[in-house]
């Protein structure tokens, strides 16, 4: 028996406003291959649903998906089935399911498929159930098969973030591509391991030459070294300068 989704109350967004602006550079542009698209315009749309579940940050050759590619192109795939490839695909799951917790994961995902915020805890942990039930294909197709994916973009149109700016608002929404895919929970992980140590992501030792990891007798040998190599090169400049000058003859 399957857990029915837990129910919340949405809250006033900017999505949720009607708006009667004359469109402009502000509001998003949309993508949809609900009439037939030229090659070029198949490119923006496809590169467009990148952008949008992956962001520009994770928009690399290696992270491309050909095969959907390819069938989006030829008609054998709809839009929605493609944004789906894209959400349940290794790379997806790799860069932002695994390090992020199901809350966060949850958030990322209504903003990159359902194009808003989410509505609040409540929400959250509703999304969250069913993720943790039925695992990440199921959730995905949980959003995709939304009423509120499907009246917003249906088979054919990539999402986007709507209504992030009202015209009697001063500051609008900030882009969801802001948000970081992973959050300070998995970054503490990461220095627990040895990540970002010192500057530059240089082990500390490196930096601390107050506590240098090395035993006395190789810091003594290592100290004359340089003290005797210093001398000597100062020795020799001074040698060339009194030779420039006829003090002495090398």
């Amino acid at each position: 028996m399957s857990i029915t989704l837990l129910e919340y109350a949405p809250s006033t967004q900017n999505q949720r406003v009607i708006g009667y602006e004359v469109p402009g550079e502000e509001q998003p542009r949309i993508y949809s291959a609900e009439n037939l698209l030229s090659d070029s315009e198949m490119d923006q749309l496809i590169w467009s649903a990148y952008r949008q579940i992956f962001n520009e940050q994770q928009i690399l050759a290696s992270n491309r998906q050909k095969p959907l590619e390819s069938q989006l192109r030829f008609g054998q795939i709809t839009v929605r089935d493609f944004i789906r490839g894209l959400a349940v695909s290794e790379t997806f799951r790799s860069r932002n399911y695994d390090p992020s917790n199901n809350y966060r994961f949850v958030r990322m995902c209504v903003q990159r498929i359902l194009g808003r915020e989410v509505y609040g805890d409540r929400e959250q942990y509703a999304w969250s159930i069913v993720l943790a039930t039925k695992g990440l294909q199921g959730f995905i197709d949980a959003l995709l098969n939304s009423e509120e994916y499907i009246s917003n973009f249906g088979d054919d149109t990539v999402p986007y973030q709507r209504r992030r700016i009202l015209p009697q608002q001063a500051v609008g929404e900030l882009p969801f591509a802001r948000m970081p895919r992973y959050g300070a929970d998995y970054r503490q992980q990461l220095e627990e391991l040895g990540y970002f140590q010192g500057k530059g992501a240089v082990p500390q030792y490196l930096w601390d030459w107050q506590k240098p990891p090395y035993p006395k007798a190789v810091r003594l040998v290592g100290a004359a070294i340089a003290y005797g190599g210093g001398a000597l090169l100062l020795a020799g400049t001074a040698a060339v300068a009194l030779a420039a000058w006829g003090i002495i003859s090398l």
